[in-house]
């Protein structure tokens, strides 16, 4: 059994007395240098500092330690913590997390936020645009960071997300003797650096410019995303996005991506969602990249320069819980696709064109579904007046794939 120990900045004078039972006891006491540093000498007792890289080294590290192994992790073992990676690496039955108080729950009481009212939000090890989609009017942030620069490029982003008077509060080495904290709006914090460890509680009031990129309902403006017109239009989008019913942690398909707006939709209306996104040309694959930082989902939306036929056909592909086919479309891609849907899965395919809307009749008569079309109008200027301006109909093709219950029935 490997005991995982949460320490705090206070070292071993925060720990509990079953926790400080289980360091004294242990053949071997795993953790970084800071932690390793906190503890008191304990004779013969074995000290080792994490591997590096982690993951690759982590199970035969523990896997050659006596019989008692504790690993020391920095506040709650399982928030951003190697007490995760251990279950993972050597299974749960063979670990057991004593967690001490977190980083984030120290931020928390520091601010007099209560947990409900928070989100929060890990940037250790990622890429720090993902709290973006969290930069909302009235939102409460803790942002657990790499590293001391942490707060300056929090402080940048939501500037430029239309967040430049949240409040930002670093705060570093909470709960130890060398705890402190620097406030100011995100416009105002600069390039300052902070103490390395060092969580950021953002708090959002009303935003400099109207919001029109926020939220996780679709439909978000053309011109929210960069794009060269190949993008499937706002109100087109949303329908899509309703029927292919994004679910937490679930993987979708974005086949000719374009823009990515679909594939970044996606991601944003449900948590850890994911998007692989296919598009052959280079440029447009470039665009559906920076999109995707911009909205801060980079880290969920894996682009492959490549063909659609070729994409359907690799097995390398995580596989889809939902697919998209914007255009395009042949019906080699679309059986490919349908076969490699997740049971309970869901297609939705779009045909601007006569040769297109007749492969969707085709496959609807051979798949089932259901088969939409769809004509949107806004109103433009018309000599002195106002008149309706249409656009392009699509014909929209549905498909649920069924639960794997009903296909064995």
């Amino acid at each position: 059994m490997i005991e995982v120990v949460g320490i705090g900045d206070d070292g071993w004078s925060g720990l509990s007395e079953a926790s400080r039972h289980l360091v004294e006891r242990a053949d071997t006491v795993i953790g970084s240098p800071r932690q390793l540093d906190l503890l008191p000498s304990m004779g013969q007792q074995e000290r080792r500092t994490l591997p590096s890289p982690l993951r690759d080294n982590l199970q035969s590290l523990v896997g050659e330690s006596g019989r008692h192994t504790v690993v020391l992790a920095s506040g709650d073992p399982l928030l951003s913590g190697i007490g995760t990676t251990l279950i993972k690496a050597v299974g749960r039955e063979a670990v057991r997390v004593h967690p001490a108080l977190s980083s984030e729950t120290l931020a928390r009481a520091r601010m007099g936020w209560s947990a409900e009212s928070v989100d929060v939000v890990t940037l250790v090890g990622r890429s720090t645009d993902r709290f973006l989609p969290f930069v909302t009017p009235g939102a409460r942030l803790v942002l657990l960071c790499s590293d001391g620069d942490g707060p300056a490029e929090v402080a940048r982003l939501a500037a430029e997300a239309g967040a430049g008077t949240a409040q930002l509060t670093a705060w570093w080495h909470l709960g130890g003797q060398n705890e402190g904290s620097h406030r100011t709006t995100c416009a105002a914090w600069g390039d300052e650096r902070t103490p390395d460890l060092v969580v950021v509680c953002l708090e959002v009031g009303v935003l400099d410019a109207e919001p029109q990129t926020l939220g996780p309902a679709p439909g978000r403006a053309d011109d929210a995303f960069e794009h060269d017109g190949l993008i499937t239009k706002r109100d087109v989008r949303a329908t899509a996005l309703a029927r292919l019913r994004p679910w937490p942690g679930q993987v979708l398909w974005d086949l000719g991506a374009g823009s990515g707006a679909v594939g970044i939709e996606w991601c944003l209306a449900a948590p850890r969602a994911r998007t692989v996104a296919i598009e052959r040309d280079p440029d447009r694959a470039d665009r559906v990249t920076q999109n995707a930082a911009r909205f801060g989902v980079s880290s969920r939306v894996d682009v492959h320069v490549t063909s659609t036929s070729a994409a359907v056909r690799d097995d390398d592909l995580p596989r889809p819980d939902a697919v998209f086919l914007g255009g395009g479309l042949d019906r080699d891609v679309l059986d490919a696709a349908i076969a490699a849907l997740r049971p309970g899965g869901r297609l939705v395919a779009h045909a601007v064109t006569r040769e297109s809307e007749a492969l969707l009749h085709e496959v609807h008569r051979t798949h089932g579904g259901s088969l939409t079309r769809l004509a949107v109008e806004h109103l433009e200027p018309l000599g002195r007046f106002n008149g309706w301006k249409p656009a392009r109909s699509v014909v929209q093709w549905c498909l649920t794939r069924p639960p794997r219950s009903k296909e064995s029935a």
